[in-house]
């Protein structure tokens, strides 16, 4: 009874394109769309009803791990129509479960919105490109997005570890090797140690949490591999200093250092809802030049936002511009962007001025936001 209860709901989750499926005791199950929680109308579940849903689709390797630490990560495909993401997990003494939907399908760097200097900063031959945001801002997918590309134009053995996997890549004109954590190799650390010993162009690493994967992710883009990390960080800036702070003060020089010469670029996401229905992303680009390079060793990161501000030549754009685009445009509500702003005085301040028509005293600004118009199309 319970497959066919996973089935039905699984089905619903994708045929309504939603991005969650939230499992509990004592309530009916709960879908996320657009941003928002709905509840489904079925039935309220008990303890046992949660019990059956989760031994329906949870490993027994991930059984185990959920009576000995109270919960567990894993992927799973329903049939081919798509791949999810599991939390399951304790509360109360009673099992929940989170599934996360995985779209079997890759978006285009368009379909995405990506700002467009990412085709040319994922071509280089060597450095480390960040992708950042809080869970939930679409990061996977703007990474399957460039391994796809990747897979489809360049001729690179690219290795991923992941944790779990997510989308599943077939080898096109590159070779992929999908590594998860757990499974196939025991951590972070010691897969991108054995990851350099096997040839590869490009490593994905899923998450840089710690001293350890952050230093080896460093070391693999200095020796010449292209080197994809996520964090979750907001903004450029703050993703700068967060890594050069995971390391003992007296070795923060020296990171600083690395970090400058290592990284090629920082995209940082966030996911907002979309007029009428939807999502849409809002993206800050960092790219780094010779004279941010220079800031990050330095230790001068707080000029950075300023410097992407004058960088807009380089592909470059701050997260409140972006914001400010999604408003302008009509595809976002105003209280939304501001929430979701690093400046909110700074924002509130533009969006009054442009709705009393100031904005066109400023014609170099005018003239910024019509080039940059047609990167917000996301559809995620």
């Amino acid at each position: 009874m319970a497959t066919v209860q996973i089935d039905k709901l699984l089905e619903t989750v994708v045929k309504e394109k939603v991005s969650d499926l939230h499992i509990t005791t004592g309530q009916p199950p709960v879908v996320r769309s657009g941003g928002h929680l709905v509840r489904l109308e079925t039935k309220v579940l008990e303890p046992e009803d949660t019990v059956a849903l989760m031994k329906s689709i949870t490993p027994e390797r991930n059984q185990q791990e959920l009576q000995e630490q109270g919960g567990t990560d894993f992927g799973f495909a329903f049939g081919d129509k798509a791949r999810f993401r599991v939390a399951v997990f304790k509360q109360r003494g009673h099992i929940s479960i989170v599934l996360r939907r995985i779209p079997n399908e890759f978006l285009t760097f368009e379909q995405l919105g990506l700002p467009p200097v990412v085709e040319q900063l994922i071509q280089r031959p060597r450095g480390l490109f960040l992708v950042t945001g809080p869970t939930g801002s679409g990061k996977t997918t703007s990474l399957a997005s460039m391994i796809n590309w990747m897979n489809q134009n360049l001729d690179h053995h690219i290795i991923t570890l992941e944790d779990p996997i997510e989308y599943y890549h077939h080898h096109i004109k590159s070779t992929i090797n999908q590594r998860e954590i757990g499974v196939d190799v025991p951590d972070f650390p010691e897969a991108l140690r054995r990851a350099l010993r096997m040839d590869p162009d490009v490593i994905l690493v899923g998450e840089m949490r710690d001293l350890d994967t952050i230093s080896a992710a460093i070391t693999a883009a200095e020796t010449g591999h292209v080197v994809f990390g996520t964090l979750h960080t907001t903004g450029a800036q703050g993703t700068v200093d967060r890594i050069i702070d995971v390391f003992p003060t007296s070795q923060q020089a020296q990171i600083r250092t690395q970090l400058s010469t290592a990284i090629i670029g920082i995209l940082s996401q966030a996911l907002m809802p979309r007029k009428p229905k939807g999502l849409v992303a809002a993206y800050e680009m960092l790219v780094v030049t010779p004279a941010i390079s220079n800031l990050i060793r330095e230790g001068k990161t707080f000029r950075i936002n300023s410097a992407i501000q004058t960088g807009k030549k380089y592909g470059m754009r701050l997260l409140d511009d972006s914001l400010f685009n999604l408003w302008k445009e009509g595809l976002c509500d105003e209280t939304d962007c501001i929430n979701r702003s690093n400046q909110p005085g700074e924002l509130i301040t533009r969006i009054k001025r442009a709705k009393l028509g100031t904005e066109a005293e400023e014609p170099e600004e005018e003239e910024e936001w019509e080039e940059d118009d047609e990167w917000e199309e996301d559809d995620e």
